[in-house]
């Protein structure tokens, strides 16, 4: 989905601007129609970064809406003029943390892919309760899924990988299935470093019964 996002007058908003969504409450579920035009299946990038990927997503699949959600401001108005450079009318970015906008605003059940590239690991053992897959987030993601609606990750941190399996065997409501290399599924900057480097790439996939 493409538009041209032209000023109609020089007082008119940057088109950047029109890319980013601003919940009116903070602490009530967001109606799609407010943050989309148009009625398509949403995909969601937590923890979005630089949008490397959320672009290539968006441009290889224009019937499809994509959400990036990302803390720091200045990713997020950069990733949303790549979106306005790219003319992507299918991509809204939604700064605000991953937790609390799975938990506190992103509606029911309309979610139908989640992607998580490459968290933090939050390495250090007094760190660990930083990190994004937890418990929590497993039972709030179920929320906003869509029957049949799946999650899919990819780390290069291996201990994280591990505290991840623990936490993925023991989600109620998934089943786990394989993800075989996928060449069509865009790589992320962090990906595409790692592999440079020669360091294997761990992945889940996930999908709500």
């Amino acid at each position: 989905m493409r538009a041209a996002f032209r000023a109609n007058s020089d007082n008119a908003p940057d088109p950047a601007e029109l890319i980013e969504f601003v919940p009116s409450d903070y602490f009530a579920r967001a109606n799609m129609s407010d943050m989309f035009p148009r009625s398509a299946p949403l995909e969601v990038d937590l923890g979005c970064g630089e949008g490397a990927f959320l672009v290539a997503m968006a441009t290889k699949y224009p019937d499809r809406n994509f959400l990036g959600i990302e803390r720091l401001l200045g990713r997020v108005r950069k990733v949303c003029r790549m979106a306005v450079h790219h003319q992507l009318a299918n991509v809204r970015l939604l700064r605000i943390e991953t937790a609390y906008a799975l938990r506190y605003v992103l509606p029911p059940e309309t979610v139908s892919v989640a992607h998580v590239l490459f968290p933090d690991p939050w390495p250090k053992r007094h760190h660990q309760p930083r990190r994004l897959i937890q418990d929590g987030f497993m039972e709030a993601l179920h929320g906003i899924l869509v029957p049949g609606g799946e999650l899919r990750i990819k780390t290069d941190d291996e201990p994280y990988f591990q505290w991840m399996e623990k936490v993925l065997a023991r989600a109620k409501g998934y089943e786990r299935l394989d993800w075989p290399e996928d060449p069509e599924y865009p790589q992320t900057n962090f990906e595409r470093r790692f592999l440079a480097q020669g360091l294997p790439i761990y992945r889940a996939l996930l999908r709500k019964v």
